[in-house]
């Protein structure tokens, strides 16, 4: 019985590996090495241990599997497939080509069964991270002592270049710190890279590293002991107050006779006559291409009814919860849905007038608490800079490893895992995260905030410190081009408020907004909170720009455009321009994203392109406002590194003035009549 069994297997496991072979032979590009390497310690997770179902891919509390190694993509693929999913083997065909189902690394959303996005290496591993966080706050918020809704694993098969990159190690000190027991990564432990072995600059011993951060470590000799592979993974379900690392040593390109342990089998096919001494070597047939043994399709398909039952079980499950606490499955049932509940927005509150004003990272603190009271799924923090960003939800405890149910998440000098952690959870669902950070430091973590635009997660990103205004802490925290590097993501909202009621509007579109990640840029120094009774309303932000100020029965001679905490500037700039006897609109732009999405109409309507007298206003990079001017218009900003001093004298030495505003429109305004 057992050989008949082992005969199966191994007839399974090498399906994986032909399937993989064959669709980047037949793309004539791919990287064939980690599928051949890794089939036999992936067949072993995903036929005895993950707990999945092919015909429901979302179901709730499904363990979920990620592949931090995207390179390795037709792994995935295979597995799909062979399991039952939505992904029939003419896509695997098409590996690699316009518009297939299987892109070259996986894409959450294009492929039934793909749970994120990956591909930059190290980013698939945070995002397990931000997973297995997510599972277990949600087990804190809704399971009770008599009935479990939430109870699943999280696994990501991660591999040498993952382990290398720097995102993997913040992640992994903060999974030991917090103790995700339910965290499980098999490490695919290959030694080669694209340049040769790793032995070249990957020497540390990894097993001591990650019991140094506080994981439980197995290691497996040899990938293909399919029992060892098992029994690794027992040990580490048994495992629940650390997070584990199973080091499984795997032989890239195994079978083929001349390329197995190379990095030759990294990144490119095995060619023709590779291929066929692969298939003789491994006792495979010659032909046809892509062949899936009946015996081995049937014993992958097990998946289909097996998943099935699992979930019927836990729908059982949860229709006795839902007769027990039907406020709580009601609850549940509008998070994991994406909704947001009744009233969510009616605290958030609106700011009276103030000459003095509040800084807009205070103002956000503010809204963002009187949001959090009446959306219980709203969790984050900050990269350790909590008091400075305003990000902490007052009466509500740390998310720890002794408290899965606070929600201000304390994620440390951390700001790439941070980015990375957010969209895991946005991605396992139920939660809407939010991290913050100085806005200088959104460059750590411009790979997630990346991905997370690519996948179109919801996420907000609370960036504080945004200008000049800064101050004395100097040129190395005055962010002069963030700005314009993060309005380069495409699917990325950028949010630039003028002041507190700006403010309130710009998290109440980054809450209702299913469009992507949005990012709000935030002061350090006091704003004026404007009177809306003289100005317009504050909810015109929704819009991107809108004209706060208008010159009366009549068209303006400039049109002043300005974000943040420039606009005050732009305000005072007007009432000199009045007093010279030219009238100036002022229009509020904090977001170019939302206003290049209105209609042609309403924009010409705000900027009356007409006019070539127009002038933008920003202590950033002038890079993009050329647009919103037009050629005859000018722009007031700043093309240099900042400097050390307080914040107002940076910003009279560095030209960002109202009389500087109003030298630029005049000049502007005689060019034009010239």
């Amino acid at each position: 019985m057992h050989a008949v069994q082992d005969k199966l297997d191994d007839l399974c496991v090498n399906t994986i590996r032909m399937l993989a072979v064959d669709a980047v032979e037949k793309a004539n590009s791919g990287h064939p090495g980690l599928p051949m390497g890794a089939a036999a310690p992936a067949y072993v997770l995903w036929t005895r241990f993950l707990r999945h179902n092919p015909a429901n891919p979302s179901w709730p509390d499904r363990d979920r599997f990620v592949l931090s190694a995207g390179h390795g993509s037709t792994l995935l693929y295979a597995l799909l497939h062979l399991t039952g999913y939505d992904l029939p083997l003419d896509e695997i065909k098409q590996f690699r080509q316009w518009g297939s189902k299987t892109p070259g690394h996986p894409e959450v959303g294009d492929t039934p069964g793909v749970e994120t996005t990956t591909g930059p290496l190290g980013q698939g591993f945070a995002n397990a991270v931000g997973m297995a966080i997510a599972e277990q706050h949600l087990a804190a918020c809704f399971n009770r002592a008599d009935h479990t809704i939430v109870d699943h694993h999280t696994y990501v098969f991660a591999s040498d270049g993952d382990l290398m990159e720097g995102v993997s190690h913040e992640a992994a000190s903060l999974a030991g710190h917090l103790k995700l027991g339910k965290l499980i990564c098999l490490y695919d432990d290959n030694s080669i890279s694209i340049e040769g072995s790793t032995d070249l600059a990957f020497t540390e011993d990894r097993m001591k590293r990650f019991e140094s951060y506080g994981w439980h470590v197995e290691r497996v000799d040899d990938g293909n002991d399919l029992e060892a592979v098992a029994a690794a993974i027992r040990a580490a379900q048994m495992e629940t107050e650390r997070p584990s690392l199973i080091a499984v040593r795997t032989h890239i390109g195994y079978g083929s006779p001349n390329k197995e342990g190379t990095a030759d089998v990294h990144g490119a096919p095995l060619g023709p006559d590779e291929v066929k001494l692969t298939k003789e070597n491994l006792g495979w047939p010659l032909e046809p291409a892509f062949l899936i043994p009946d015996d081995a399709l049937a014993e992958f398909r097990k998946a289909v009814e097996n998943g099935k039952g699992l979930e019927q079980e836990w729908q059982a499950r949860f229709q006795e919860y839902a007769k027990a606490y039907p406020e709580l499955a009601e609850e549940w049932q509008v998070c994991m849905s994406g909704e947001l509940p009744s009233g969510w927005d009616r605290d958030i509150p609106e700011f009276p007038a103030d000459p003095k004003g509040l800084a807009t990272r205070a103002s956000s603190g503010k809204v963002l608490n009187a949001i959090a009271a009446n959306l219980p799924n709203l969790i984050g923090g900050s990269a350790d800079l909590a008091p400075s960003n305003k990000t902490l939800i007052e009466g509500s405890d740390d998310f720890s490893s002794s408290n899965r149910g606070g929600r201000n998440m304390r994620f440390g000098v951390r700001e790439h895992a941070m980015g990375s952690i957010m969209n895991g959870m946005a991605l396992h669902g139920g939660l809407i995260p939010y991290g913050g950070t100085f806005l200088v430091f959104s460059d750590y973590m411009r790979p997630p905030i990346r991905l997370a635009a690519m996948m179109g997660l919801k996420a907000v990103y609370v960036f504080t410190h945004d200008s000049i205004g800064v101050g004395e802490d100097g040129p190395t925290h005055q962010p002069i081009e963030h700005l314009a590097a993060l309005r380069t993501i495409p699917g990325l909202t950028v949010i630039r408020p003028a002041d507190a009621n700006e403010t309130a509007e710009a998290w109440r579109f980054a809450v209702q907004s299913q469009e992507g990640p949005v990012a709000l840029a935030l002061t350090r120094q006091n704003l004026p909170t404007l009177d809306r009774h003289q100005y317009a309303s504050a909810d015109g932000l929704s819009r991107g720009a809108y004209v706060l100020s208008d010159v009366e029965n009549s068209e303006p001679d400039v049109v002043l455009i300005a974000s943040g905490s420039e606009v005050p500037l732009a305000l005072e700039a007007s009432e000199k321009l009045k007093e010279k006897g030219t009238a100036a609109r002022v229009v509020s732009m904090p977001s170019w994203e939302l206003f290049d999405a209105q209609p042609e109409e309403y924009r010409n309507k705000v900027l009356l392109p007409h006019l070539g007298a127009r002038v933008a206003v920003e202590a950033g990079i002038t890079q993009g406002w050329r647009r919103y001017v037009g050629d005859r218009g000018e722009l007031v900003g700043i093309d240099r590194f900042g400097a050390s001093a307080p914040g107002k004298t940076v910003y009279e030495k560095l030209g960002l003035t109202a009389d500087r505003v109003v030298e630029t429109a005049l000049e502007v305004l005689n060019r034009s009549k010239g």
